[in-house]
């Protein structure tokens, strides 16, 4: 739990990398479980307003951490997160416009 409470860029890039995974997950498990995870990715491909919810869904892990880190004065964690939650919401509009 220690390596949680530091102040550092990179924690923040791994914490805003891997809770959208997360996200996802969680967002299987509540919309789609009793199918596949291959029919949730083809299915994900060809409906579009799937990918815009999902990724609302998964990014909200990321708002949660970030309020959590700037409020208790750790900036450059929340900078990561906000780093990785930019990545995020950048490549899922860009597959979403241009895909």
């Amino acid at each position: 739990m220690k390596l949680l409470q530091k102040d550092n860029v990179k924690l923040g890039l791994i914490l805003g990398f891997l809770l959208p995974v997360i996200g996802v997950v969680f967002y299987y498990y509540w919309k789609i479980y009793p199918n596949t995870w291959g029919t949730f990715l083809k299915f994900l491909t060809v409906e579009k307003r799937l990918l815009s919810s999902l990724t609302v869904v998964s990014l909200l892990f990321n708002v949660g951490i970030f309020t959590l880190y700037l409020n208790t004065k750790r900036e450059q964690t929340a900078k990561g997160i906000f780093a990785a939650t930019l990545v995020y919401a950048i490549l899922s509009l860009t597959i979403k416009f241009l895909a």
